[in-house]
């Protein structure tokens, strides 16, 4: 008998055995909010599948979020864009995402890193989210932005109540969101306002002055560039933050692999991908069917909504046979950043900020165990941890 999956259900796992199981099955199953994809091979088919758009931008609907300020900033970023308007605005945005821009500023990543632990290895303890990953997050995307990187807190604060977006709680918390919002847009504006005025060599003026084209044509306008801004700066640090606390977290439950990611830090890339093969913090990426399609004995009509598990799909035997975790371990391509025209266009700087934090915090504590279970968002929707203790032995 075919199972069903209640994606909103707050206790529902979708890295669970029940998961599992379903994907022993049948290579999908039905859930609250359409389909879900299980296995490896259709996943990846379906996410490049252009009968399928990206089916975020129904997510307010799909909650009970029919107007107002959320469900129109929504429906405006980039996550939920198609056709020109997503082409243009994104192809405006790639430079600054460029692989040797990033690289340039792996060196300040190192000393950031080494600064947040410095402040809590003589303590043998820390809250690796508030005092590590947050500031951490936060403070790169500053710096990639070119905000006032004394501003940080303020800034994640903004970025953990826009993070309810992704939510599988997000009509409760709509209040939360919308002063959220609005606080950071005026923030970026006054930013972007000060860029016009006095350009630098940052993100923004960079996209101030993209947005006119030679001929004083307008590429991108205001509330293009504040939307833009905005979901960057918010995505793109609750995907650091979250990731890096499930990854230690993964790490920690296999010590063996903590203790050798310390020995060689050249295998932090690699425990990045293996960490979001197997604990993704975007637990489900989302399509929408443009038109009537049929799929190996599925048929979604036109606005049918599949949900690909990332996790089911990461650990597939039929695609990685022995799924076990492995940060030595050649793997296919996992789908925790997307697929496609949509693919996270700062992916790279996650995966780099990441590769040089996971090492560092592996090398100066080698003998770190969890201090208690910490608090965690449901594992489905967006997940991560919200507070996470840990022990050690004390350094200098």
């Amino acid at each position: 008998m075919r199972r069903h999956f209640d994606l909103g259900d707050p206790t529902f796992d979708v890295t669970s055995a029940e998961v599992h199981a379903a994907r022993e099955q049948d290579w999908y199953v039905e859930t609250t909010w359409g389909w879900a994809v299980l296995r490896y091979a259709e996943a990846s088919a379906l996410l490049r599948d252009r009968r399928f758009r990206q089916g975020n931008a129904r997510w307010p609907e799909q909650n009970g979020i029919h107007s107002g300020l959320f469900s129109d900033w929504w429906g405006e970023t980039l996550l939920s864009l198609e056709g020109d308007d997503h082409a243009r605005i994104r192809r405006l945005m790639l430079p600054a995402f460029k692989k040797r821009s990033i690289e340039a500023m792996v060196p300040g990543f190192q000393e950031l890193a080494e600064e947040l632990v410095d402040a809590f290895a003589p303590r043998g303890e820390v809250e690796l989210i508030s005092e590590f990953a947050e500031p951490y997050a936060a403070r790169i995307i500053c710096r990639l932005l070119g905000l006032d990187e004394s501003h940080w807190e303020q800034v994640a604060h903004w970025a953990d109540d826009l993070g309810a977006s992704f939510s599988i709680d997000v009509g409760n918390q709509v209040p939360r969101i919308e002063a959220a919002i609005e606080g950071l847009t005026g923030y970026l504006e006054e930013v972007v306002a000060d860029r016009a005025a006095r350009p630098r060599e940052d993100l923004v003026t960079a996209l101030v002055q993209a947005s006119q084209g030679a001929d004083g044509a307008e590429r991108l306008s205001r509330r293009e560039l504040d939307v833009a801004l905005v979901f960057l700066a918010f995505a793109g640090m609750e995907t650091t933050r979250n990731q890096i606390g499930l990854a230690v977290q993964t790490l920690l439950q296999q010590p063996d692999q903590w203790r050798l990611l310390g020995e060689r830090p050249e295998l932090g890339r690699n425990a990045v991908e293996e960490v979001m093969r197997v604990n993704p913090t975007v637990t489900w990426v989302t399509r929408e069917a443009v038109e009537d399609v049929d799929l190996d004995g599925l048929h979604v009509p036109a606005g049918g909504i599949v949900q690909v598990l990332s996790h089911s799909a990461g650990t597939d035997p039929r695609a990685v046979p022995e799924p076990a975790f492995d940060i030595t371990a050649e793997r296919p391509p996992h789908h925790g950043f997307g697929t496609g025209i949509h693919h996270c266009l700062g992916h790279y700087v996650a995966r780099t900020d990441m590769a040089v934090a996971l090492p560092l915090l592996a090398r100066r504590m080698p003998d770190a165990v969890p201090d208690g279970p910490g608090q965690w968002l449901p594992v489905s929707g967006n997940t991560g941890a919200l507070s996470f203790p840990i022990r050690f032995t004390p350094s200098q």
